[in-house]
């Protein structure tokens, strides 16, 4: 039969194996993390020094950001379809010359457009990443490597983060000698070779992440769907012995049986409507949204922001933003060492009810000191001139006199404003930063067409708020609590982050690549993603806005809400895969669990 290896033939060919194999597609898989988490966190340390120097506007600024997100939103929505198309390596080399073309296209850029296009380029290459390179490993690793593989992935995912946390914190010290030491032109220039040296520092791991695309093999499972057995098991024959080659190649040949009996009975159940095809895909779907939507990117994000309002000062809140990113990092390590010992069930249910705990916790703290808040709006209304423009130097004297109560330490305050249907907020100012006077105009928050007017409040009146006055709706002050406090909120994320890298982390890529049957796998996972990145998306819109109005301590029950219903996914709904092949998996959907429960595990 062709495909198969004889028996007799079984003992010679086993000298073929390479057992290097399967570490040296976790090394590369391991790049492919690593380019992503420097794509989710290399703008950070940057942005500070881009903001000072290239002359930019708050709104080009906060475009420059969101082009990676609206990159990799676009790219993840043909992610699927390129890799049925072209093979899953290609689409890795694609992806990698991507991400190496967009780094020069930003450090050499002068001006927004091509800051924009690079950005937008290294989105787009991380959204091909995202899906090409956990659907390669599921593919391509034995069951008992699977879990192993993914969680390299999101392993170095972690470590690009961390990379970049540092990297920013070197530059942070790196400006503040040269500002004691040089002149304001020198500072000036200083700042603008920074953020141009940060990017470039991301370079070499693209590099490296294409040279070793070139060196794996194509999927089995894509050669197979092609029609070439051979090619499918020459690349199972790769990480595999022959005889789990062989087993998996006929689990392959009973799947395509299967799923061609319908057809030649001319009935419609090879809709993509069965419910193989539909429950895994809801379920990947819910895993995806709910993952985001424990706020895992808004606390990562805003984590400099939350810790300077529980009560750290600046340089203490920077650098426990770097103690919570290697938290991350060393958390990951452990989901990846147990993921295919306890299974991604167990770990996700650890992980979710720790989350829960966690957040619900952090939320109380914020209660605590959030009752002190005082609304000081009718002052600042008073404040607001005919041009209907608000400046307002938020000084140790100046917040003393709103509070009514002398205390030496700092306060913060938070101001929420609209114009008609439309608002807007700043963020929490505080006493003791030595900023700029706070200024607000109506401008700020009146939509610049109906298009952003629809985006921001879908059934807002433009035409009736382009002449509403500026009201101001909220003024939040208070004393900010005790640098103990603040380290209370930093330890309580840490075991936040610990609780979801521990598992949601590690199990979310596998979820997405295990789940979907082998016919839907590359576009359900496009789908499913960009769930996940609209999620991340529409949060990062609300967040700063939310915690204006409502405080830190509602964002964090939402988050917790959420999750509960992660929870309940994981407990009730979701199967165990560890120890299954994509087949045994793709089986347990379409018979049910009783079936399934008859097959062996491998491994």
């Amino acid at each position: 039969m062709p495909g198969y290896i004889p028996a007799s033939s079984t003992a010679s060919s086993s000298t073929g194996i390479n057992p290097g194999y399967a570490r040296f597609l976790l090394l590369v898989a391991g790049l492919g993390g690593l380019l992503y988490g420097v794509d989710v966190g290399i703008i950070g340390g940057a942005l500070p020094y881009l903001e000072a120097t290239s002359g930019l506007s708050n709104s080009q600024l906060s475009i420059i950001v969101a082009a990676v997100l609206l990159g990799s939103v676009f790219s993840t929505l043909f992610a699927g379809m390129l890799a049925d198309w072209m093979g899953r390596r290609p689409l890795m080399i694609l992806s990698g010359v991507a991400f190496v073309l967009s780094i020069p296209i930003i450090a050499l850029s002068h001006g927004y457009e091509p800051l924009f296009w690079g950005r937008l380029l290294q989105g787009a290459s991380g959204g091909f990443i995202g899906i090409v390179v956990p659907l390669y490993l599921a593919e391509c690793l034995p069951a008992s490597d699977r879990g192993k593989g993914t969680g390299a992935f999101q392993w170095l995912l972690t470590l690009g983060i961390v990379a970049a946390a540092l990297i920013g914190m070197y530059y942070s010290y790196r400006v503040e000698a040269v500002a004691h030491a040089s002149s304001a032109a020198a500072l000036l220039d200083f700042k603008d070779h920074a953020w141009r040296r940060i990017f470039w520092v991301s370079l070499p791991p693209g590099i490296l992440f294409v040279l070793g695309s070139f060196f794996v093999t194509e999927s089995p499972r894509w050669h197979f769907r092609k029609g070439r057995p051979e090619a499918a098991l020459a690349a199972l024959l790769r990480s595999r012995t022959p005889e789990q080659a062989n087993l998996e190649m006929e689990e392959m040949h009973a799947i395509a049986a299967e799923s061609a009996k319908p057809a030649a009975g001319h009935k419609t159940s090879g809709s993509l409507l069965q419910r193989k095809y539909v429950v895994p895909f809801v379920l990947a779907c819910v895993i995806l949204f709910c993952n985001t939507a424990t706020g895992i990117n808004s606390i990562i994000g805003y984590n400099t922001s939350i810790l300077l309002q529980s009560g750290l000062s600046d340089l203490a809140a920077h650098w426990g933003y770097v103690i919570f990113t290697i938290v991350n990092f060393l958390s990951v390590a452990v989901g990846m060492m147990l993921v295919d010992r306890v299974g991604r069930k167990v770990l996700l249910t650890i992980g979710t009810s720790g989350i829960i705990i966690v957040l619900v916790v952090v939320g109380l703290l914020f209660r605590t000191t959030e009752k002190q808040n005082i609304d000081r709006a009718a002052e600042m209304q008073s404040l607001v001139t005919p041009d209907q423009t608000l400046s307002y130097h938020f000084t140790p004297e100046a917040a003393q006199q709103l509070i009514g109560e002398p205390d030496a330490k700092p306060a913060s305050l938070v101001i929420v404003y609209s114009c008609g249907d439309f608002t807007s907020s700043t963020d929490f100012v505080r006493s003791d930063s030595g900023a700029a006077p706070l200024s607000i105009s109506r401008d700020d928050c009146l939509p610049h067409s109906r298009f952003d007017a629809f985006l921001k409040n879908p059934f807002g009146n433009y035409d009736a708020a382009r002449s509403a006055p500026l009201k101001i709706d909220h003024a939040e002050v208070s004393y900010l609590p005790s640098v103990r406090h603040g380290w209370t909120i930093a330890i309580g994320l840490y075991f936040f982050v610990a609780f979801f890298a521990f598992g949601p982390s590690v199990c979310v890529w596998l979820a997405l690549s295990e789940l979907m049957p082998t016919r839907i796998r590359s576009n359900g996972m496009s789908i499913a993603l960009v769930i996940n990145q609209l999620v991340s998306t529409i949060l990062a819109a609300i967040f700063l806005p939310f915690v204006s109005k409502y405080g830190y301590s509602s964002m964090f029950f939402v988050f917790a809400a959420f999750t509960v219903i992660y929870f309940c996914t994981a407990v009730f709904f979701l199967p165990e895969t560890k120890g299954k092949t994509l087949e045994e998996i793709e089986q347990f959907f379409e018979h049910g669990k009783k079936h399934t429960n008859t097959l062996p595990s491998h491994g």
